[in-house]
């Protein structure tokens, strides 16, 4: 009886403790190739800084997706409460990039990442448009 009284206690206390564990978690990383950019990424070329933002994070996270859904040829194809996954086809030749965001409330971020799934070089597509969304979202008061 004593046994099982502590078996237990220890095994709800260490479910309770990974349970309330924050998750961290990962966007895909880029490849080595010029054309991707990511807020998680190690190397100079591919690193592009996060959103910081400023007040509600649940607010900018709304931002940002309505941002991403206001473009022509791009679209959200899966999300949760704090990640989303979109993806954008070019104009000519049809080429998808793929762009995921995951909001960080505790550390007040919004990492993001773009990349094309083809070819060598996007010749800075990728930077431009995460660019493009931080000026948007900026405008709104929504991140510093």
């Amino acid at each position: 009886m004593k046994f099982r009284l502590i078996f237990y206690i220890i095994m709800t206390i260490s479910m309770t403790t990974q349970a309330d564990a924050p998750t961290k978690k990962q966007l895909p990383p880029c490849l080595d190739t010029p054309n991707c950019v990511s807020s998680q990424a190690t190397d100079k070329g591919h690193y592009i800084a996060p959103f910081k933002i400023f007040g509600d994070p649940k607010f900018a996270w709304a931002e940002l997706r309505k941002a991403i859904m206001a473009h022509d040829r791009m679209f959200i194809t899966h999300e949760t409460d704090n990640t989303l996954h979109a993806e954008a086809t070019s104009l000519v030749l049809h080429f998808v990039d793929d762009i995921d965001a995951i909001l960080d409330t505790e550390a007040g971020l919004i990492h993001v990442r773009s990349a094309s799934r083809r070819g060598h070089s996007d010749f800075g597509v990728n930077r431009k448009r995460i660019e493009k969304f931080r000026a948007q979202l900026r405008k709104l008061h929504v991140l510093e």
